[in-house]
């Protein structure tokens, strides 16, 4: 009988979780040309090298591109050659975009918010430019999960981040293919591959309400050790006639 490293079990989970979750979500399909957003952290990392490694699988048979936005005025150090090289050395192509916005122009939205929204502008943009089709974003199962208990606790809206989301508008649909790998898993992963970090400098940035999530998450799972996937169950099966309703008045 085999008997496998701590390493290659954890490869194997990544491995087993994230074709599930292309093959349940039928996020990838014969002839797809996609887009990688690379910021630089473990995620966007770990998913060049899994869609890199996926692709040189017959079927369905896709192509993929890499692209690092650069928001020039945000000061947020990356280096751009070690992701140029990383992204490479899967045998993936590698864009650099540069681009910046005007925190002044609308002081409705937050910073952070303006430069969100710019570096998925900018996503798209090469995303055409490339001939793509699908765009690829590096968040992971507790992602979603923490996403799902801050719209439910500041939005009062029961919705997350759908692992595949068609955008009529811009003709683009957007893919989260690590949707049913654990962040665990990546961060061990990060350490195995010795992923080097990117350093932030960003003057916007402050401790923010996902932190808190994250550890309210894993708090839920001190209490049930299978709540990660309760949760997920949840949003698929959603029981509408034990929520309440209001009543119209004619």
């Amino acid at each position: 009988m085999a008997r496998f490293t701590e390493e290659e079990k954890t490869l194997r989970r990544i491995e087993k979780r994230f074709g599930k979750g292309m093959v349940e979500y039928g996020l990838i399909e014969d002839g797809d040309r996609i887009l990688i957003g690379l910021s630089g952290g473990k995620d966007s990392l770990a998913l060049v090298e899994l869609l890199a490694r996926r692709a040189r699988v017959f079927k369905p048979k896709f192509s993929v591109v890499a692209v690092h936005v650069v928001m020039k005025n945000i000061p947020y150090q990356s280096d751009a050659e070690y992701l140029r090289n990383f992204a490479e050395s899967w045998g993936v192509p590698f864009v650099l975009y540069e681009t910046e916005f005007d925190a002044s122009t609308d002081t409705r939205k937050s910073p952070c918010f303006l430069c969100s929204w710019n570096r998925r502008k900018a996503l798209f943009t090469v995303a055409k430019e490339q001939g793509c089709n699908k765009i690829a974003l590096g968040h992971h199962m507790d992602d979603i999960l923490e996403t799902l208990l801050m719209n439910i606790t500041y939005q009062g809206a029961f919705s997350s981040m759908p692992p595949r989301l068609v955008m009529k508008k811009f003709d683009m649909t957007i893919i989260r293919p690590m949707c049913l790998v654990h962040e665990a898993d990546l961060i061990e992963l990060a350490r195995i591959r010795d992923y080097r970090k990117q350093m932030k400098n960003c003057p916007y940035e402050s401790q923010s309400s996902r932190s808190t999530m994250k550890g309210i998450l894993h708090q839920l799972e001190e209490m049930n050790p299978e709540a990660r996937y309760s949760l997920w169950g949840s949003m698929s099966n959603v029981q509408d006639e034990l929520l309440p309703k209001r009543t119209e008045i004619g």
